[in-house]
């Protein structure tokens, strides 16, 4: 057994034991809970898509414009353990000068190019059905804390440009599966690493450049009492991890085309 299946088997153990029987898919209840705090997250974001800096205070501006991010842990601390589950919400937001509102978009929409854009993240990018802007996408994606995790999401994503300076996206999560070994584990024997996930992009071109925003929420399992000196470093700090290299990877990219051009 190599040292990364002999951590992965002591980690998923810990789990097992220290739960009594691991749960493997969220409880209905959770479920319930990931949808209606979805509703508010979306029924928010239909007002604030204009513009991702309408939130922002100057000081968080001024950060954005010497080029750092600005990330926001949103999740509010009732619903932050729902019935054997967490829930996670992170918001993002960059600025990239000289970036075009039409570069984003291109850039968003070409899941091809996602395996060198998102490397090491993102393993594989496969678009299974297409209408418009609406996209039906498996994303092959591996994370790396404690142990190393790869899971297969499948989501609609719906890119809107609302006109020549502003646009979002919604990428809604179908089925997210663990892989191991090249092959998908059955539902029953997965480790819950990751239910669901939801991701909400706004861009809004300005000021020389171009803002971006993305708000990711999350569904795992819950951290089993006792163990969050292990699991927690691991199942709380990936949403903002993942957050901040997506973004970086996307400012990265614009600035690439940028020189291209």
């Amino acid at each position: 057994m190599t040292q990364q299946k002999l951590a992965f088997a002591c980690f998923t153990a810990l789990l097992t034991v220290a739960s009594g029987r691991a749960s493997a898919q969220p409880s209905p209840g959770a479920l319930a809970a990931f949808s209606s705090y979805i509703g508010r997250v979306e029924g928010h974001f239909a007002v604030q898509h204009w513009s991702p800096v309408a939130s922002l205070g100057p000081q968080d501006e001024a950060r954005l414009r010497r080029g750092e991010l600005v990330v926001d842990r949103l999740t509010p601390s009732a619903d932050s353990q729902l019935q054997g589950a967490l829930l996670h919400d992170w918001s993002g937001t960059a600025f990239v000068p000289g970036a075009k509102a039409e570069d984003f978009q291109r850039l968003m929409e070409n899941y091809g190019a996602y395996p060198q854009v998102f490397s090491p993240q993102v393993q594989r990018a496969q678009v299974s059905a297409r209408q418009g802007d609406q996209f039906r996408v498996m994303l092959r994606v591996r994370q790396h804390h404690v142990i190393t995790v790869v899971l297969d999401i499948t989501s609609n994503v719906h890119f809107v440009r609302l006109d020549a300076s502003h646009g979002y996206s919604i990428s809604r999560s179908t089925n997210v599966a663990e892989i191991d070994d090249e092959h998908a584990l059955r539902p029953d024997a997965s480790h819950g690493f990751l239910w669901r996930i939801n991701t909400y992009w706004s861009y809004e071109e300005r000021d020389g450049g171009l803002y971006m925003r993305i708000e990711s929420v999350s569904l795992t399992r819950s951290i089993p009492r006792g163990l969050g000196w292990v699991v927690g470093p691991f199942v709380e700090s990936i949403p903002r991890e993942s957050m901040e290299f997506t973004l970086r990877s996307v400012c990265n990219a614009l600035r690439n085309q940028g020189g291209q051009k």
